[in-house]
């Protein structure tokens, strides 16, 4: 099973903005509850679009400078990239239907 990988200020732009298939980015905290709830729904979309689609995690706490740069102020923050552009976002714990319908449509 495929699970999201963590990216940092160092590898954000080459593995999101530089990547060539979507990338979901999942904004989160260790002590966010609802973020603990998403966790295991952002991973099942990870391992749903394996080699379609990539997904990340960024910890809020140790990159604050990400969060920053995409208006991060909730969290769970689920934002999509393509071709190095934010194309669309949800704030809040989604199913993994949910997700995966979002991501599904930029793929």
């Amino acid at each position: 099973m495929s699970q999201a990988a963590a990216v940092t200020t160092a590898d954000f732009d080459t593995e999101v903005l530089q990547a060539d298939v979507p990338v979901l980015v999942d904004f989160w905290a260790v002590w966010c509850g609802p973020c603990r709830r998403v966790g295991p729904e952002v991973d099942a979309v990870a391992d749903q679009l394996e080699g379609k689609a990539k997904v990340m995690k960024v910890n809020v706490d140790e990159e604050p400078d990400i969060a920053a740069r995409y208006g991060v102020q909730s969290i769970p923050t689920l934002i999509i990239f393509k071709e190095g552009k934010v194309v669309d976002q949800m704030v809040g714990a989604y199913p993994r239907t949910v997700i995966a319908d979002k991501l599904q449509t930029h793929v």
